[in-house]
């Protein structure tokens, strides 16, 4: 499936139906009269945010959407049926934004079952009965119904996860989300494997968290360079950043601190979430030079530094341990224990394979 994290639709709420103009006659009936019926009201446009989905990709291909209008009025003073509403099923996180310049938000959706009435549809017209009056005995006028409302707006999908990952290009994000989570994130020695954020669920001591990965970032990101900062915004929302630096690199410091920059001229506050610096791929180096380069960055970034390999699982438990910690422990969908004593209850706990 392929991943689409913004897309441009225009959606119209349904047309009130029109009033009837009809007229009472039956035999043995003295005195008649007007007894159109009033139409009905168009349908109405809803968001709702449903599991199962998480890519925007469906709205490239159907990018109209209207709401069916009011059903006319008919005699006998029956008032037409309503038109169905229309609902738009989206990813969870998905923000609905106006097709203006600043692209201001109009609403978002953060959790399953979470709806929007979006467009309201328009009221039905008055049928002629509506209008007798004294004076006006006989009326055949009737309304035609209120238009219903238009507009185009763009779909911005912001992934929601609990943990995300930075890093540059070949830090090892892949591997890691891959070894900790259900996964399958390409993995290659070269730059920007990843070209679209990839989410994974962690099980682990009991509980559950989800981890996104997003492409690498480069110095001048935030100007378009690479694959550009677009898709920062998937990690707006996470509580916690991991930050991996390839141990490998020339210069660690200098790796950290390329990311950070590119964090902080993105903005949104990325700079002041909860972050763990970790140093990956320590399996291809000797202890010592791996205390050397930790000791570095973490005189470069101001933080303790984790070691850790996702390749081998070196030093991934402790990485976890202190995700969960920042996230806060959570109960697994579905209630009960999940632990890894092969009872069934649950999901076994991660460990290196």
């Amino acid at each position: 499936m392929h991943f689409l994290d913004q897309a441009k639709i225009f959606i119209k709420s349904g047309d009130g139906g029109p009033g009837a103009v009809s007229f009472r006659r039956e035999k043995y009936v003295e005195y008649g009269g007007p007894d159109g019926g009033n139409g009905g009201k168009g349908g109405d446009v809803i968001f709702e945010a449903v599991a199962g989905l998480n890519t925007l990709i469906d709205f490239r291909y159907t990018q109209h959407f209207k709401a069916k209008r009011g059903t006319p009025g008919a005699g006998r003073d029956r008032t037409g049926a309503g038109g169905p509403d229309l609902v738009i099923q989206v990813p969870v996180g998905t923000q609905i934004l106006a097709d203006d310049e600043e692209r201001s938000l109009l609403g978002d959706l953060t959790k399953v079952g979470e709806t929007l009435a979006f467009l309201r549809g328009g009221d039905g017209g008055r049928g002629n009965a509506s209008y007798k009056t004294s004076t006006n005995r006989a009326p055949r006028q009737h309304g035609p119904g209120w238009p219903g409302e238009e507009m185009w707006v763009w779909l911005r999908l912001k992934l929601l996860a609990d943990a995300g990952l930075v890093g540059l290009p070949n830090a090892g994000k892949s591997t890691f989300i891959n070894g900790v989570t259900n996964a399958q994130a390409k993995v290659g020695a070269y730059a920007f494997t990843t070209l679209r954020p990839q989410l994974g669920v962690v099980s682990h001591k009991g509980n559950e968290f989800v981890v996104a990965d997003i492409p690498g970032l480069i110095e001048g990101a935030a100007e378009g360079a690479g694959v550009g900062d677009r898709f920062l915004g998937h990690i707006e929302r996470c509580r916690v950043l991991l930050h991996l630096v390839d141990a490998n690199d020339e210069d660690v410091a200098t790796s950290y601190r390329i990311v950070r920059d590119e964090l902080e001229a993105y903005g949104a506050d990325l700079v002041d979430k909860p972050v763990i610096v970790a140093l990956n791929k320590i399996d291809t180096l000797d202890d010592e030079l791996v205390a050397a380069l930790s000791a570095e960055l973490a005189a470069e970034s101001g933080h303790p530094v984790m070691a850790l390999s996702g390749a081998s699982g070196a030093g991934v438990g402790p990485v976890l341990d202190k995700l969960l910690e920042i996230i806060g422990p959570e109960k697994r969908p579905g209630g009960g224990e999940a632990d890894g004593d092969g009872d069934g209850d649950g999901p076994a706990d991660w460990s290196p394979v």
